[in-house]
């Protein structure tokens, strides 16, 4: 069974990739979680966070925006003490700060509507022959950046941007020669039953 070349032979990095990498999210908290975990990402391995994901999940109270929106510097601390997630200052303050701009937007329009309009609330579907081939960003992912900076986002640059892109399914990137692309591409045909759910 061929995959992705990044899944490389970590149990939990192919479970990852087997059942969650590429799959459309349309949760709006659940979209929140994976750009916080993404942003914590940088300058680290993808598989680092993924195995202290449910110390994270833990210690950020199951990322509830609304609870972390609340948080002070009491709560940075708190964190900064906490050895099972990442101890950093700026990407803990930029949590809570993600939370605020979060709930603006969510108020506003709602946090998954306003991702998934990006695409037309439709997977964008690539054909990459090798991970070789796949960009570390696009146009599109330096735009969403700009937007989310612009909306009081923080780490979140247009490379950590596509690859939070990627494993939300609002690209598939999975390369053509992977048993997942396949099926990641045919939840793309199921996507627009949900355009009204998030358009109408």
């Amino acid at each position: 069974m061929e995959r992705c070349a990044w899944a490389g032979d970590d149990p939990v990095y192919i479970a990852y990739h087997d059942t969650e990498w590429g799959v459309p999210e349309y949760d709006s908290r659940a979209l929140w979680e994976k750009l916080i975990l993404d942003g914590f990402q940088a300058g680290l391995s993808w598989i680092t966070i993924l195995k202290k994901r449910e110390n994270f999940r833990a210690a950020f109270e199951g990322f509830d925006p609304h609870r972390i929106a609340g948080w002070g510097a009491a709560d940075v601390d708190r964190l900064l003490q906490d050895p099972g997630i990442i101890r950093h200052r700026g990407k803990i303050e930029a949590a809570i700060a993600n939370a605020r701009a979060w709930q603006q937007i969510e108020a506003r329009e709602g946090f998954a509507e306003f991702v998934w309009r990006y695409v037309q609330g439709v997977p964008l579907q690539n054909r990459f022959a090798t991970q070789a081939d796949v960009p570390p960003q696009t146009p599109l992912s330096a735009q969403v950046s700009k937007d989310l900076k612009k909306a009081g986002f923080k780490f979140c640059g247009p490379t950590i941007v596509y690859a939070w892109m990627e494993a939300c399914g609002l690209v598939n990137d999975h390369i053509v020669t992977c048993h997942r692309h396949g099926p990641v591409a045919d939840m793309a045909l199921k996507a627009e039953d949900r355009l009204p759910d998030l358009f109408g």
